[in-house]
């Protein structure tokens, strides 16, 4: 193989291929004329070893548990940042300076509202409806209010309609809350932080002064920030897709938040949290522990080990001691909460998990923390969508702005039956 160039012999006759180079990362074989040349498409069900796109916003190396956004080490983020900050900085490609991140607050804060006649919207489904399919709804009900900025050949409109999905879905996602709830809605306040708003509309009621918990806004803007993107995942590569055939930005979040529903994509922390209710007392968990690491029992830990993280995940290292922080500010009593810490300390001890490398991720302590807080698990899935939504939009202003990409055409191996003749149904 030449130092830039791939060979792939098929039937006998060698191609040859360009490879190209990221900054960061493996490098990849240009195969965008394999069928011109050969005749043959590649076979990569679930797209795991296949590169859709090139792109600036975030690199992961799962061997070392490595995440960046822009460069920037997620642990100096959640530690150092604010999620307004690092939606700047995924929407911009840099950090912004004090006057670029207060006019971005404010452009984003003057933007919380939602359409008034959208109010009515939520009348619509049944009190019991799930979080997820109300926002879902909403979310893809906006380009019929907000059809001024859906000219997605204009980087004017593009740059509203992302300042208005960020600015909004806080309020949709705590509308939401308070519709299953039976709670009137509560309009934003635009002298409170991004998540300390959102904290006040989900909790807060009329006839009180809701006061926002600072440990508890900062624990909650961090999972915000260790959720805000993550490379190209299922729910990521929805929303570049859909966008790829020229959809409006909101339709495309709305297809992001379906697939985000899914429950092997956003819901593991909500897993993770039944699975400790399940364990119930930490007296049980040897038991659970020796059953996780029987092949032959169905039971798994839920919240350890990570698809793409085969070290641990750079994110839980942040979770590990948020969830401590907010234990010690709402005094959290309870054995569930008791379980996860144990359980922790037991796994991350026991030569059988550090071998496999099954370490807690991010989802293990996010739902424990989201509990305590007081979301109900039908939320879990909706936070993260309101966390991911910066993601999805910068991921998809990316892909927008490249004049090289097309709409996306997966292509098949086809085992369905050959050309055969239609036969009257008299005579079947």
């Amino acid at each position: 193989m030449a130092d830039n160039h791939a060979i792939l012999s098929v039937k006998g006759k060698d191609h040859e291929f360009g490879i190209k180079s990221g900054t960061l990362g493996p490098d990849v074989v240009d195969i965008r004329k394999l069928y011109a040349n050969t005749g043959m498409f590649t076979y990569d069900p679930g797209f795991t070893s296949t590169a859709s796109c090139d792109s600036a916003l975030t690199f992961i190396d799962g061997e070392e548990g490595v995440l960046l956004h822009r460069g920037y080490p997620i642990g100096q983020l959640a530690e150092h940042s604010s999620f307004m900050e690092v939606s700047h900085l995924l929407l911009n490609g840099e950090l912004p300076t004090r006057e670029e991140l207060d006019d971005f607050t404010y452009t984003i804060t003057r933007h919380t509202m939602l359409h008034d006649q959208l109010r009515g919207f939520y009348q619509g489904f049944r009190r019991d409806a799930h979080p997820m399919a109300i926002m879902c709804g909403v979310v893809g009900a906006l380009s019929a209010f907000y059809h001024d900025s859906t000219d997605i050949s204009d980087p004017e409109h593009r740059k509203i309609s992302s300042h208005r999905l960020i600015a909004k879905m806080p309020t949709i996602a705590a509308m939401a809350f308070k519709y299953s709830s039976g709670q009137p809605f509560l309009y934003p306040d635009n002298t409170l932080s991004y998540t300390g708003n959102f904290l006040r509309m989900t909790f807060g009621v009329p006839a009180e002064d809701y006061v926002v918990h600072p440990v508890i806004e900062r624990a909650l803007d961090r999972i915000f920030i260790l959720h805000a993107d993550h490379e190209q995942n299922a729910s990521t590569s929805t929303v570049r897709l859909a966008g790829s055939s020229g959809a409006n930005p909101f339709a495309c979040i709305a297809a992001g938040i379906a697939c985000l529903w899914g429950p092997a994509h956003g819901g593991a922390n909500e897993a993770a949290l039944n699975m400790l209710h399940e364990i119930g007392h930490p007296d049980r968990i040897p038991e659970y522990l020796a059953r996780a690491k029987d092949k032959d029992d169905p039971f798994r830990l839920m919240g350890f080990g990570h698809r793409v993280y085969k070290n641990y995940d750079p994110r839980a290292t942040v979770m590990q001691k948020t969830v401590r922080e907010v234990f010690e500010a709402l005094q959290v009593s309870d054995p569930v909460f008791d379980v996860a810490l144990q359980l922790e300390e037991m796994a991350l001890n026991d030569d059988y998990f550090i071998e496999k490398k099954l370490f807690p991720n991010v989802d293990f302590y996010s739902g424990v923390i989201l509990s305590a807080i007081g979301f109900p698990t039908t939320m879990f899935t909706a936070l993260f969508a309101l966390a991911r939504t910066v993601g999805w939009v910068a991921q998809w202003n990316e892909m927008i702005s490249d004049p090289a990409q097309r709409i996306g055409r997966p292509r098949q191996l086809y085992t369905g039956p050959t050309k055969r003749d239609y036969v009257p149904v008299s005579e079947r």
